[in-house]
């Protein structure tokens, strides 16, 4: 048959079956398969995950291509340049993953600092001989400022919950513009980043990774930080040098690091998996059904209406 969209993937939940009722000439192949790069002379549509980097020489097969799809909010996987040069659309998902993200970060946040992974592994082993006064204590956070690296709608859903625990948000001012962010039920100042990350008991990354933000936080910003500090990273890998983390971390500098996301994903570091108060997930943040489903029927959306218009 002749290929109009091409997925690598069937998504969640049944958006991409109705995209295909829709558009009868939709094929699914994985990845850079031979029936993928078979398809690409004739998709005016195309359907990737975030996991699937696309180049230059992907997109000189595709001579057809209207609309490129990605089911995730970030697009650095993607040429956009090249994209924007032959007019072809990009689709992404913002605005609905913004809760399942901001919900994920915080309990990163819980758990690394009530020590949750070391509890459950004490109990599992049968070695837990009862409550202990200096048992596995954790790190309190009421009272405590929390940094946040990032002032869109996920950073402001976090800001949001570390302040109904008592924390105390300040956000990145990466613009230069100064004063507040409204987060909803209070503000937060807009701070350098020299600023903020002394003052930051917990450190949390919400912007995306670009020219700008590759390698921000390198050895000598989270050296800035004060000794026990925290650092979550829900947004994208390669904003922070996990090298200079993990250095710190043994060094008694860091009070812990909670991982979604990793720089070389789906690989990962091997030096986590020994490395002392950690927290390591294979990118969640966006994972609940109601989520993925959400996303899977925005992007359809985008496909639709490119493929509908005369343009």
């Amino acid at each position: 048959m002749s290929v109009r969209i091409l997925s690598t993937s069937s998504l969640a939940g049944g958006a991409l079956r109705g995209l295909g009722e829709r558009f009868p000439e939709l094929l699914v192949a994985p990845f850079r398969s031979k029936a993928w790069h078979a398809a690409m002379a004739e998709a005016e549509a195309l359907v990737v995950l975030l996991s699937e980097p696309l180049t230059g020489e992907d997109l000189a097969r595709a001579p057809r291509l209207r609309v490129l799809a990605t089911y995730s909010v970030g697009v650095n996987h993607l040429p956009v340049a090249l994209c924007e040069s032959r007019g072809i659309r990009i689709v992404s998902t913002p605005g609905v993953l913004t809760d399942a993200t901001a919900d994920l970060a915080l309990a990163l946040l819980l758990g690394l600092s009530r020590r949750l992974l070391e509890g459950d592994a004490l109990v599992r082993s049968g070695a837990w001989t009862g409550w202990a006064p200096e048992q596995l204590l954790g790190t309190g956070l009421t009272g405590k400022a929390c940094g946040i690296l990032g002032a869109g709608a996920i950073g402001k859903a976090f800001a949001k919950r570390v302040w109904a625990l008592g924390m105390t948000p300040l956000f990145w001012d990466r613009e230069g513009l100064g004063g507040e962010v409204d987060f909803g039920p209070a503000r937060g100042p807009r701070l350098a980043l020299d600023e903020l990350l002394p003052r930051s008991a917990a450190l949390s990354l919400h912007c995306p990774l670009t020219s700008a933000t590759r390698g921000l936080l390198d050895r000598m910003a989270l050296e800035k930080l004060p000794t026990g500090a925290m650092i979550i990273n829900t947004a994208r890998g390669g904003i922070l040098d996990e090298g200079a983390a993990l250095d710190l971390l043994r060094a008694d500098r860091l009070g812990g690091v909670a991982l979604d996301v990793y720089e070389g994903e789906p690989a990962v570091d091997p030096r986590w998996f020994q490395a002392p108060r950690t927290l390591l997930l294979p990118h969640l943040g966006s994972a609940t059904v109601e989520t993925r489903n959400a996303m899977a029927e925005l992007l359809c959306e985008g496909v639709t209406a490119v493929l509908s218009s005369r343009c």
